[in-house]
């Protein structure tokens, strides 16, 4: 704004071109906003929109509502100055325009003159529009303007006019007004005093703009913001909340891990190697930061005996998470007190359809004797186990068994295989592969056991758990999962 003592010399009107040039970049702007916006319509898989999404599509309103503006103003100033109003009085203070309609965008800014001399006051018509006046009603006096505006704004404003009117200072400054229907409207002020010959003031002359729409816009950028944030803040609280729950109960061993003959507490076989040359490895999905509720477990039993699992409940995050050490925590509490793979997944059952919160699981238990080499396994609803010997693979025949908390009172069969030394099992959650609709036409005929089985000829070549488990990462581990995935892998060495 230029200052308040130039404010007697009349303005230069810019030249027309450079206005015309002006226009057409603020309309390329308009529709470069309209390009980039967020659809309304783009929703997640649960039909909620994103908050990051609300906020972008936000501020390209808020973007879009300044330049209409600035397109708005340049044209009226193209356009040079508005003519008188018509005598009959037809404008603001008749009907009210039609919203959308030729004066809907004119009417929000608005021009006054208070003389202080003769004490005369000029309006534009806008202006009666946005105080939502009639001519007949005439103008407001600046003794009168404060009986408009709301009580917490009034000694901003009358300081800001007293400095204008005494020491000839500009004025910006923004402050609420009621109208006659009760509507509350932030206007903008910028206004500056209007001197005599003799450096005094003699006038103060105004442009009121009706900033209500932007300041609106504001806010709700401002809260959409704030709830992004307090969003982030939190869905990053729950993934580290359930990162360290995952960890907590997981087996605490990564890599190789070596079971040797006998359990706790029982004499080993002298001369004897280990049972069991075990690997297993967490691959976290590759669309979703969210954990999932996938497990794996290799634990001695006081018998002897070595317990394999495998299983995920439904969900993700801290639900899914802590569910899974409930369902993990049971399958170890019952494998030590003796109860065989079937009976436990009955158990298991059981134990999700009187849970607080009901969820579906699946799981694979297998109960190994290092002695005769005897696997007994059963299973609820969950992908078999493959076998792999003298370069060739199997999938094992599935017990009877549906979905953990599927149905009520199920009874879970159990099978029986007899392994050999340097046998390979591998056990394996639902996610290994992609879901149907992100598989190739292959992937969709044979899934994760199928291409498991293709690398029968390099698990016959490892020489050890980890070197099978490395196999099985570099075939699935850069596929597009939607969900996470556990891989076991235990080789027979005694």
């Amino acid at each position: 704004m230029p200052s308040h003592v130039d404010a007697d010399r009349p303005a230069q009107p810019p030249e027309r071109g450079v206005l015309d040039a002006l226009i057409r970049q603020a309309r390329h702007l308009r529709g470069g906003i309209d390009a980039v916006r967020p659809r309304a319509e783009e929703e997640d898989a649960e039909g909620v929109e994103d908050p990051a999404r609300r906020w972008q599509r936000a501020l390209c309103d808020l973007a879009a509502h300044q330049l209409d503006d600035l397109g708005e103003h340049l044209g009226r100033l193209r356009a040079g100055a508005p003519s008188p109003p018509e005598p009959d009085g037809a404008g603001p203070g008749g009907a009210a325009p039609a919203p959308g309609g030729p004066s809907a965008l004119t009417s929000r800014v608005g021009s006054a003159e208070w003389n202080l001399l003769t004490d005369e006051v000029s309006w534009s018509e806008e202006l009666y529009g946005i105080f939502g006046r009639g001519p007949e009603d005439g103008p407001l006096s600046l003794d009168e303007l404060p009986s408009w505006v709301l009580p917490d704004d009034q000694p901003l404003l009358a300081a800001a006019v007293t400095d204008c009117l005494v020491d000839g200072r500009p004025i910006d400054r923004e402050f609420r007004i009621m109208r006659p229907d009760g509507a509350v409207r932030t206007l903008h002020l910028l206004g500056e005093p209007v001197l005599d010959g003799q450096g005094g003031t003699a006038a103060m002359w105004a442009v009121l703009r009706d900033v209500s729409e932007l300041r609106r816009s504001e806010l709700a950028v401002r809260e959409i913001h704030e709830t992004v944030r307090r969003e982030r803040h939190a869905a990053r609280a729950e993934h580290r909340l359930a990162v360290e729950l995952q960890e907590t109960v997981l087996p605490p061993w990564r890599g190789s891990r070596r079971i040797p003959h006998g359990g706790p507490g029982h004499a080993r076989d002298a001369g004897a190697g280990p049972a069991l040359d075990i690997a297993s490895h967490y691959l976290p999905s590759t669309t979703s930061a969210m954990i999932g509720g996938d497990w794996y477990d290799a634990l001695e039993l006081p018998d002897g005996a070595i317990l394999l699992s495998a299983g995920e409940l439904t969900g993700h995050g801290v639900a899914a998470a802590s569910g899974m050490a409930m369902l993990l925590g049971a399958v170890r509490g019952m494998a030590f007190a003796g109860v065989g793979p079937g009976p436990l997944m009955g158990h298991l059952n059981q134990l999700l359809e009187t849970s607080a919160q009901p969820a579906l699981g699946s799981a694979v238990c297998c109960r190994y004797e290092p002695r005769d080499r005897t696997l007994t396994l059963s299973q609820a609803g969950h992908p078999s186990p493959v076998v792999f010997r003298g370069g060739t693979g199997r999938v094992l025949r599935p017990p009877r068994g549906v979905l953990l908390g599927a149905a009520s009172g199920t009874a879970y069969g159990q099978s029986t295989e007899v392994l050999e030394p340097g046998d390979v099992l591998v056990l394996h959650t639902d996610g290994l592969a992609p879901r149907e609709g992100r598989m190739n036409a292959t992937d969709t005929q044979r899934g994760a056991p199928g291409r498991l089985l293709d690398l029968a000829g390099r698990f016959a070549s490892a020489g050890c758990a980890q070197e099978c488990l490395r196999t099985v990462i570099e075939e699935f581990g850069d596929r597009d999962r939607t969900d996470d995935a556990c891989v076991l892998v235990a080789r027979v060495t005694g």
